[in-house]
């Protein structure tokens, strides 16, 4: 349920007040963004905005809180028990990467917050950012240990994991100018993800551990 009332009576209204919210927020940031303009994307006008989710801000605190649980979700899921750290690290890889494509306005708002440095950045660091590093990171360390993957510095590679997935979809806009195809269309996003996965695989893995 979004942050707001805590009852509506039209939640498809609400739900399509918070996509347009996150697109105009991660075009123009919350302070550019204009409420009459998000709700007439919406389809809705500002007495319905004002009404599901109170204000700007509260909106805007939404849809973070909507992008966060859709990542622990799909990123977050319980580790299966027998699994290899190489089966671990692709799972979690690949979620992050099927997140990103399914949200990707999600790099450039969270982007905004952190230059911004905003109390809400604060929030995101300690119950999301945090975790997710350190999650990754150990599926790293793990791999080292095993034996499964190269001697690598765990922080270091989790930083360009992390580069390499979410820099393709916060600058989709420019790579796709420069390329002159649209990087979010379905089959280049498919071939980003398996050219990404191919890369860790020869990147990280040792020989006698790659599928090929």
């Amino acid at each position: 349920m979004p942050r707001g009332r805590t009852k509506v009576a039209n939640p498809e209204t609400a739900r399509r007040i918070l996509a347009a919210a996150e697109a105009h927020f991660a075009a123009l940031g919350m302070a550019g963004a204009r409420t009459e303009e998000i709700a007439s994307a919406a389809h809705a006008n500002k007495a319905m905005l004002y009404y599901y989710f109170g204000d700007k801000r509260r909106l805007h605190r939404a849809v973070l809180e909507n992008l966060f649980r859709q990542l622990r979700k799909t990123v977050f899921a319980p580790e299966r028990s027998g699994t290899t750290a190489r089966e671990r690290l692709e799972r979690f890889v690949g979620a992050y990467f099927d997140f990103l494509a399914s949200h990707p306005n999600y790099p450039r708002i969270v982007q905004r917050e952190a230059m911004g440095a905003t109390p809400d950045f604060e929030w995101m660091k300690r119950e999301y950012l945090r975790p997710f590093f350190s999650r990754l990171v150990g599926a790293v360390k793990d791999g080292v240990e095993s034996g499964e993957f190269r001697e690598v510095d765990a922080k270091h590679t989790a930083f360009t994991i992390m580069g390499m997935t979410t820099s393709y979809f916060a600058a989709a806009s420019v790579f796709s100018s420069v390329a002159g195809y649209d990087l979010l269309a379905p089959q280049a996003v498919a071939e980003r993800k398996q050219s990404l996965m191919d890369f860790l695989e020869h990147a990280l893995m040792r020989r006698r551990t790659r599928n090929r």
